[in-house]
């Protein structure tokens, strides 16, 4: 349609020329003393037509020749561009390939011919940040060689570019990189400075949280490794599975840390209501609070959901947390002021009557019993546990009150064979 249009107006243009043209008296007279010249209308406007021709040709001839240097200053800009790109592609790919001298050579040579640009009076809409990725791509790779000399070297030339306006953008990722590598060289305080160092918004990004978590790791801080775990599963970079495992570890690591009571107790309130129902966590609370002298009533009452999911309503086949629960409430029974209060006694009482198999019940409310000086029930239901599927640690302490027991009804024949028998427990234990 656009070419049928053109012809049309082509012939109209030609039709109208033609009219013109041919039915055009006019002259045009040239005086130039002592001459004159006469020429057609016709004439005059088709030689002044060519002269314009003539002399826009002419003007567009002198332009390109004294544009000659300047085109040759662009294709040398242009070969050089190439050649950085072509150095900065090789970098990337000698990085990945593991070729790490190649890499950080080809980043060198970016940075030189970057610089051979800059010499020669063009800057590039992005030298700054070309410079500091060339720079990033070196130190990198001379991290990998372990040639920290070189690495710092590259980094703090990196560090001076990220100031320039293009280049702002850059700064999160030189800071995380750092961070990184001070990791890999085991230095947490270095690490936590970079990181330190990063705005509010890049210091909650994932990669940060991930850095900040393994240099919580390695400085030993557990409780602030606890919270970036938090953060990472909330943000779906650990799957719940794995969020609540690393969570129970640095929890009982957080627990193990105390050195007295009070930093106990300030450790379980430093958790979480989920944290804390976890049956390991518990435990270690538990067992860490008695083991420095703690209150056992309250022991018990950071045991009291873990009692009610694993005896009440736990898995009957999960014997060695029940097994590790019975040990922590036996524990505190013993001590002076551990006496087992009217709530306790009505739960192990109704746990020992509803799991009359379970050899754990069967020796705490033995070891109840023996608390309150009921002699016969305490003989009656240690006997019991006897009876029942073995566990070599429960087996032996069983007979071992047995024997207390025997001794103090001053039957000495059965204090003996009962301490013969958990010698022999402990034997196959």
């Amino acid at each position: 349609m656009r070419a049928a249009l053109w012809l049309v107006g082509l012939f109209a243009v030609a039709a109208a020329t033609a009219l013109f043209a041919g039915s055009n008296p006019g002259t045009v007279t040239l005086f130039w003393p002592p001459y004159r010249v006469d020429l057609s209308l016709n004439l005059a406007l088709l030689l002044l037509a060519v002269g314009m021709l003539v002399l826009h040709v002419a003007l567009r001839a002198l332009s390109a020749m004294f544009s000659i240097p300047q085109q040759a200053r662009r294709w040398r800009l242009q070969q050089k561009e190439r050649a950085i790109q072509t150095a900065l592609l090789e970098s990337l790919s000698h990085l990945f390939g593991g070729r790490f001298i190649r890499a950080r050579k080809s980043a060198e040579l970016v940075v030189s011919l970057e610089a051979a640009v800059s010499d020669s009076g063009v800057d590039l809409t992005c030298a700054h940040r070309l410079r500091t990725v060339a720079h990033l791509l070196a130190a990198e790779s001379a991290h990998a060689l372990q040639d920290r000399s070189v690495r710092d070297n590259h980094l703090q030339q990196a560090l001076q570019q990220v100031d320039a306006r293009d280049a702002l953008d850059m700064r999160d990722g030189v800071y995380l990189r750092a961070a990184r590598w001070a990791l890999e060289d085991r230095d947490a305080a270095r690490a936590t400075e970079w990181l330190d160092q990063l705005p509010q918004g890049a210091a909650r990004r994932t990669l940060a949280l991930r850095l900040r978590f393994k240099t919580a790791r390695l400085a030993g801080q557990s409780m602030q490794a606890l919270e970036m775990v938090r953060l990472l599963t909330k943000h779906r970079a650990f799957s719940e599975v794995a969020g609540k495992s690393i969570a129970r570890g640095l929890a009982i690591e957080h627990l193990r840390c105390a050195h007295d009571v009070l930093q106990v107790q300030r450790a379980w309130s430093d958790l979480d209501a989920s944290e804390q129902v976890m049956p390991e966590v518990a435990m270690q609370a538990a067992e860490r609070l008695l083991e420095l002298g703690g209150e056992p009533a309250r022991s018990r009452q950071w045991l009291l959901p873990i009692w009610n999911t694993l005896v009440a309503h736990g898995d009957p086949h999960n014997v060695a947390q029940r097994v590790r629960l019975v040990r922590i409430l036996e524990a505190g029974f013993t001590v002076t002021e551990g006496s087992p209060d009217a709530q306790w006694l009505a739960l192990i009482e109704s746990a020992q009557m509803a799991n009359p198999r379970d050899l754990a019940l069967q020796y705490l409310a033995g070891v109840v019993c023996m608390r309150l000086q009921l002699w016969g029930k305490a003989q009656q239901l240690l006997r019991q546990s006897l009876t029942l599927p073995q566990d070599a640690g429960l087996t032996r302490d069983a007979w071992r009150a047995l024997a207390a027991l025997a001794e103090q009804r001053q039957d000495q024949a059965a204090a003996n064979e009962a301490y013969r028998q958990a010698a022999r427990a402990d034997t196959r234990r």
